[in-house]
C-alpha cells in the first residue's frame, strides 16, 4: 500500500502501540532507590550494561555521538530509576537473540527491537512486553512488486536471525531468492545499489526508509509480534523484576507514552 509518511506514523500511533493506556502520576515514580541494584549480578557494579545492535532506527542509533532511539531512551529511563549508571555495547544481533552474547558476559540487557518467541524463551528471559510490531515489504518507488505473493524470481533482503527473516521464509514463493544480512545498514545500502528488489523487516525501520521518496511500503502484515527487553535465561529474576518495575512505572506516570510519541507520532 503506498500512503504518505504520516499516514503511515498515524498508523503507527493507533495500531502498534501495545501499552499506549498511560495513566497520570508522580515525576518521582520509579525513582526508588529500593527498586535499584541491591543483590543483581551486573557485569559492571553500579551500571546497567545494555547489549544492542546498532543502527537501528528508529529503536538505536548514534547522534551526537549519543546512542539514543525508543529502545534506548526507555533503557535509559529504566536504568535512572534503578539508581545505574547507562551503558551500552553495540553487539551483532544474531549473538544477542541467541543468547550468546550474555554466556559472555557482555551485557545484562538486550534492548534491539527483538520479539518475544518461544524459540528465544529457550535461550533467554525477556521482561513484560513494550511494543507491538508489524512486519512490512519495501520496495523501490514504481516497483511492480506490489505484495509478498509478487517476489517470486526476486531477491529480497533480510535481517538474518530475526522474525522478518523466518516470515519471509515461510510465506514467500519458493523461487524467491532470500538473501541474509548482518544488519538494516547492509540490507539498505543493498537495495539502494540495485543488488536486491525488496526488503522484508520490521514497519517502523522501513518506514525511515521511505522519507526521500525513493521507496515505498507495498504491503504490511499483522504477526502479533511483541518486544521484549533480554537477559539472561538463568539467575536473572531479579533484573527482570527490576526492569518490569521501572517499566510499570514509566506507563503509569506518563514517561513511556512521552518516549513513544517522540518517535511513532507527528
Amino acid at each position: 500500500m503506498n500512503r504518505s509518511r504520516s499516514a503511515m506514523l498515524a498508523a503507527l500511533a493507533t495500531g502498534t502501540l501495545l501499552l499506549s493506556a498511560c495513566g497520570g502520576g508522580s515525576d518521582d515514580a520509579g525513582s526508588d532507590p529500593s527498586a535499584g541494584a541491591g543483590g543483581l549480578d551486573l557485569v559492571s557494579e553500579g551500571s546497567l550494561t545494555v547489549c544492542s545492535d546498532v543502527p537501528y532506527p528508529p529503536f538505536e542509533f548514534e547522534e551526537d555521538g549519543e546512542y539514543t532511539g525508543f529502545d534506548m531512551d526507555i533503557m535509559r529511563e529504566i536504568a535512572t530509576g534503578m539508581d545505574l549508571e547507562f551503558t551500552v555495547q553495540d553487539v551483532g544481533f544474531d549473538g544477542l537473540q541467541s543468547g550468546v552474547a550474555f554466556g559472555a558476559g557482555q551485557c545484562d540487557v538486550g534492548a534491539s527491537a527483538m520479539t518475544i518467541t518461544e524459540d528465544r524463551k529457550a535461550n533467554l528471559a525477556f521482561s513484560d512486553p513494550y511494543y507491538d510490531s508489524l512486519q512490512s515489504l519495501l520496495v523501490p518507488e514504481g516497483s511492480d512488486i506490489a505484495a509478498i505473493d509478487d517476489l517470486g524470481g526476486m531477491r529480497v533482503g533480510v535481517q538474518q536471525g530475526t522474525t522478518g527473516e523466518n516470515y519471509t521464509k515461510e510465506n514467500a514463493p519458493e523461487d524467491t531468492e532470500i538473501i541474509s544480512f548482518p544488519s538494516d545498514a547492509e540490507m539498505y545500502a543493498s537495495i539502494q545499489a540495485g543488488g536486491v528488489d525488496a526488503l522484508l523487516q520490521d514497519l517502523p525501520v522501513n518506514i525511515g526508509h521511505t522519507e526521500d521518496g525513493a521507496f515505498t511500503i507495498a504491503e504490511e502484515y499483522e504477526t502479533d509480534e511483541q518486544y521484549g527487553f533480554a537477559m539472561s535465561k538463568e539467575g536473572t529474576e531479579d533484573l527482570v523484576a527490576a526492569v518490569n518495575e521501572q517499566l510499570t512505572a514509566m506507563r503509569d506516570d506518563g514517561r513511556y507514552q512521552e518516549i513513544y510519541d517522540s518517535y511513532f507520532s507527528e
